[in-house]
């Protein structure tokens, strides 16, 4: 079981109750809590307990309208995702008490100040590298949050090589939120001579490499696939601030991706949470030929230390670099015919 949710387990007399759990990992705390209803917004947990408490869960980026007096948020690495949670959850009707688990590296102690602002706050338990925190809402303070409450969503543009500017929108929590960030725009320079048809923006973010897809490629179907509902949003209002039409997934990895695609273009998520995690983009490279149908390429952006190379030679084809800078590189490989 996560740390967290064992934390959690150790104060268990305050959950008996209903109770919602803001971004808790896929482990055993349902079965544990048994009045408790789990909002997720990464949908690799979310499938995860689908199998045994499809009826207790919820996904997507807006709270659940649940009536519930409890709420447990488990800290998310980004701040401004932290501080649009707190305001999304505290504004909740009925809710009386929220809940702040998380990890000492990740920055419980940190975050536990941002729940000051809502009411009485104080530090429950720290074990297992953990800490909860427990604030009593003061319906004062709520009020008082929610009016200066600002804008969550940032706009920003990209020029594409050719000329054409898009509009993308982003939400807090979305990777290289509210700008480009140097991978992407490396990347958006060498997307030129895509092999025709199907086109999948695999980790899509806010939309920027999928958009462009659609911009330099308007007769290719695209698809765009993020594991987190926030970028799914994001994603879907890109699309829509410029009049365009593509597919937007919500899935765990590159299983949930179409096949017989012309080409995955990607810049590959290297985080879970808090914490460094390739498995994402290894599992990508393996199994990336089993989408891509005969003479289909796999092109992405990359840091220069990572020995992607070898994955894909190894599982994809012949792998090319076609570009270097800022500690990036754009790889390219087509799958054998």
């Amino acid at each position: 079981m996560d740390p967290r949710s064992q934390v959690l387990l150790r104060q268990a007399e305050y959950f008996t109750g209903n109770l919602l759990l803001a971004g808790a990992p896929a482990d055993g705390l349902l079965d544990e809590l048994p009045r408790a209803q789990l909002w997720s917004w990464q949908a690799d947990e979310w499938q995860k307990l689908l199998q045994w408490h499809a009826e207790r869960l919820h996904f997507g980026y807006q709270v659940p309208a649940l009536e519930v007096e409890d709420a447990v948020l488990f800290l998310p690495k980004s701040r401004e995702l932290t501080e649009y949670l707190l305001q999304e959850l505290v504004r909740q009707p009925g809710l009386q008490r929220l809940f702040m688990v998380g990890e000492k590296k990740a920055g419980i102690e940190r975050a536990a100040r941002q729940l000051a602002q809502f009411g009485k706050s104080w530090k429950l338990d720290s074990a297992r590298h953990c800490q909860l925190w427990l604030c009593q809402l003061e319906p004062e303070a709520v009020q008082d949050q929610a009016a200066l409450a600002h804008q969550w969503q940032q706009d920003f543009r990209v020029e594409l090589p050719d000329g054409q500017v898009l509009e993308l929108c982003s939400l807090p929590g979305v990777f290289s939120h509210g700008r480009l960030d140097k991978g992407t725009a490396l990347l958006l320079e060498h997307l030129d001579a895509l092999p025709s048809g199907p086109l999948l923006d695999f980790g899509c973010g806010a939309g920027v490499i999928g958009a462009t897809l659609k911009a330099l490629y308007p007769d290719s179907p695209v698809s765009m696939l993020d594991v987190d509902a926030f970028a799914i949003e994001s994603s879907k209002r890109t699309l829509a601030r410029n009049g365009m039409q593509a597919e937007v997934i919500a899935g765990a990895g590159i299983a949930d991706a179409p096949r017989q695609l012309a080409a995955i273009i990607t810049n590959p998520p290297f985080h879970k949470g808090v914490h460094t995690c390739y498995q994402a983009t290894e599992d990508l490279l393996r199994q990336a030929a089993n989408h891509l149908r005969p003479g289909g390429e796999l092109r992405l952006v990359a840091n220069s230390f990572l020995r992607y190379p070898e994955l894909i030679e190894a599982h994809v084809g012949l792998c090319r670099v076609l570009a270097e800078r800022d500690g990036f590189r754009v790889y390219a490989a087509k799958r054998a015919k």
